[in-house]
């Protein structure tokens, strides 16, 4: 069964700040995790945290860019697994951002959890992402 997380946050700043916090690796990390992130379609990235063994993870997840429309969506692959090359989870992010008269509306959508393997995987990340949103409210608010 296909499962899907979708999120939707609202920033009382503009598509252009919030894009920031979405491309710019430097704040990248602040929020997610190390990463070598380039907005540019095509390009491979990793974003890298501490393995977790339990979930069968290496700590690094294998991501390229597929599409960038400057402060309207982004969207890239999110792959992991337990090393050695071997990927067990390969995955969609897609961020859509819609300015409203005060702010930009975000909606956060990570899809690709079919498999009952990668159901911790599904579960984490569900949460997770709305701490991470969280954590770049605190951010830009700051």
């Amino acid at each position: 069964m296909e499962r899907s997380i979708k999120h939707q946050y609202f920033f009382a700043h503009s598509p252009e700040k919030v894009w920031q916090y979405l491309t710019n690796s430097d704040l990248m990390e602040l929020w997610l995790m190390k990463n070598n992130f380039k907005p540019i379609v095509g390009t491979d990235f990793q974003f890298r945290t501490g393995p977790i063994p339990s979930l069968d993870f290496d700590g690094i997840f294998y991501c390229t860019v597929l599409e960038v429309e400057p402060f309207k969506k982004l969207s890239y692959s999110w792959a992991s697994g337990p090393g050695n090359e071997k990927i067990t989870l390969n995955s969609v992010v897609v961020w859509k951002l819609e300015p409203t008269a005060d702010g930009t509306q975000v909606f956060l959508e990570h899809n690709g959890f079919a498999k009952d393997e990668n159901l911790d995987f599904f579960n984490g990340l569900n949460h997770g992402w709305t701490e991470k949103l969280e954590k770049i409210a605190n951010l830009i608010n700051a």
